[in-house]
């Protein structure tokens, strides 16, 4: 009997020393974060008075979401655009705001879809050193630059494997600069971010973007399978909030004004 006795009160200790780690571990799953492309303008850029945090339209988006689901996500700033992804990857930030899809992509992360926004990406050259361009293979043959890790779609990407000569560097600046310095002949980004960069760069008249894009990619919101916090459950809330946010006119009016939240910060000098 005491034997007994001993059991049940051990099986209880042992029961209310197990809550209060449950009861932390839905708390701690109050709070999310997700990171990006720092370079990316409007989209994603690090807040001059906090470096630290990342803002912009996705930015917004993202607290969007989580102000829909009774959650606080920040969105932080992870490094290179390279290590933002490989962050995401292992689980160590939950997602990521802002991801081209591609079928080696979808492998590592799950994509909410659809896409939240649509983004072209311009062929980037000097200005009055422009070479014919109208289709893809007129970039056969010339020297390009690209980021680490970057993708402009998967038919492209495939392209660019079979046919192209990039090189890839960690950031939007340094292939821009090596662009200037007549080292590439052109550089691949998207277009807004392109805009924005040459000019807080100083180079916005140095540089010209052709046409046409070589793609106009879907922006997605992508999730670590490996993040403690995902689960099945709220993977699916997260996608029903998304599907009502893209079905608004939300994620282009962030777009807009976040376009002149950067164009005010240039104006003041506020360069992170």
């Amino acid at each position: 009997m005491i034997d007994r006795r001993v059991c049940r009160c051990m099986s209880v200790t042992a029961l209310l020393l197990v809550m209060p780690g449950v009861a932390l571990s839905e708390t701690a799953c109050d709070h999310l974060t997700a990171t990006g492309n720092a370079e990316y303008p409007p989209y994603l850029w690090r807040d001059p008075h906090n470096p630290r945090r990342l803002i912009g339209a996705n930015a917004d988006l993202i607290k969007q979401l989580g102000n829909a689901l009774g959650l606080q996500i920040d969105v932080i700033y992870a490094g290179p655009w390279s290590r933002a992804q490989e962050e995401v990857r292992a689980g160590r930030i939950d997602m990521l705001a802002g991801y081209f899809l591609t079928t080696e992509r979808e492998q590592a992360l799950n994509f909410v879809k659809p896409p939240f926004l649509f983004t072209p990406s311009m062929v980037w050259v000097r200005k009055h050193e422009a070479f014919p361009y109208h289709q893809w293979s007129d970039l056969i043959g010339r020297n390009g630059g690209t980021l680490v890790n970057n993708s402009f779609g998967q038919a492209f990407d495939d392209y660019a494997k079979a046919h192209l000569s990039l090189e890839a560097v960690p950031t939007a600046s340094q292939a821009f600069q090596k662009l200037i310095l007549k080292r590439n002949d052109f550089v691949l980004f998207e277009q807004y971010p392109g805009m924005a960069l040459a000019k807080k760069l100083g180079v916005e008249a140095a540089v010209e973007a052709l046409e046409p894009p070589i793609s106009s990619e879907g922006l997605y919101l992508a999730l670590s399978p490996n993040a403690d916090c995902i689960h099945p459950a709220l993977q699916a809330r997260i996608t029903d909030e998304m599907q009502k946010i893209v079905s608004s006119p939300l994620p282009e009016v962030l777009v807009k004004s976040n376009l002149e939240l950067w164009n005010a910060q240039q104006r003041d000098g506020l360069n992170p």
